[in-house]
């Protein structure tokens, strides 16, 4: 019986992160430049994208670019740009063949005029999409985001818009870039590495973590299912004790 074969439909987890960790250790594997790694990077974002509509995920989130990364060599972080227009252009036929939603999350200011140009008109166009939102991590990093919440809900209460006994977790939820995505329930993790780098902080409070040494180029479907399975094998109690679960 194949991987998918064994996944139960009835517990796909409804939002899926991943943490795209490798292309440039695998290109170093190789003897290439690191920006070979993040071309070859596109190809597992296609089979993960693929994977994931077929499973019925409802949201997946992908951290393509985090505030971290501008700090990366001039050279890679331009062709990290060039690769995002290029393969939103190749994408976007596919991702409305297939009612995909394109959404995006972070500083979405600071991205070049041609990036930020052709991302909004990807995300036009498939707007009216339903089978999956498809969320690109851009510019993104998770104690911005917390930091820029903050400064929001100050404002407000500032200007007595709200009181400060009114703020709970949806209030500070309506206010984060994520405000149109449930929780997390899975976080998937390649290359080995096991830390969050900045990520969704407050969205993966309950999700489950997955870590796998297989690095982001060589990422296929069959990673993803056993990803899923994984999962699906795991007891989610959120709190409570087993036997609260079961009454």
């Amino acid at each position: 019986m194949s991987l998918q074969a064994q996944i139960d439909p009835k517990k796909i987890p409804q939002h899926l992160a991943v943490i795209m960790d490798g292309n440039g250790r695998w290109a170093k594997k190789q003897g290439l430049f690191r920006t070979i790694g993040h071309e070859n990077g596109t190809k597992a974002v296609r089979e993960i994208v693929e994977a994931s509509a077929e499973l019925n995920i409802k949201f997946l989130t992908l951290y393509a670019f985090s505030t971290e990364n501008w700090n990366r060599p001039k050279f890679e972080v331009e062709t990290l740009m060039k690769l995002l227009v290029s393969s939103l252009k190749k994408e976007i036929k596919t991702l409305d063949k297939n009612d995909i939603k394109l959404n995006a999350i972070g500083n979405l200011d600071s991205l070049p005029k041609k990036a930020k140009t052709e991302l909004f008109d990807v995300i036009e166009k498939t707007k009216n999409n339903t089978r999956m939102t498809l969320t690109l991590a851009l510019s993104y990093g998770s104690r911005e985001e917390l930091v820029k919440t903050i400064q929001e809900i100050s404002h407000k209460v500032k200007n007595k818009l709200i009181s400060p006994s009114e703020i709970d977790e949806a209030t500070i939820n309506n206010h984060l870039y994520t405000r149109d995505l449930p929780d997390v329930d899975l976080l998937i993790r390649t290359s080995g590495e096991q830390r969050i780098s900045n990520f969704l902080l407050w969205q993966i409070a309950y999700a489950e973590l997955y870590f796998t040494e297989t690095l982001w180029p060589d990422y296929r479907k069959n990673h993803l299912f056993e990803a899923i399975l994984n999962y699906q094998n795991r007891e989610r109690r959120f709190g409570k004790t087993s036997e609260q679960l079961e009454e």
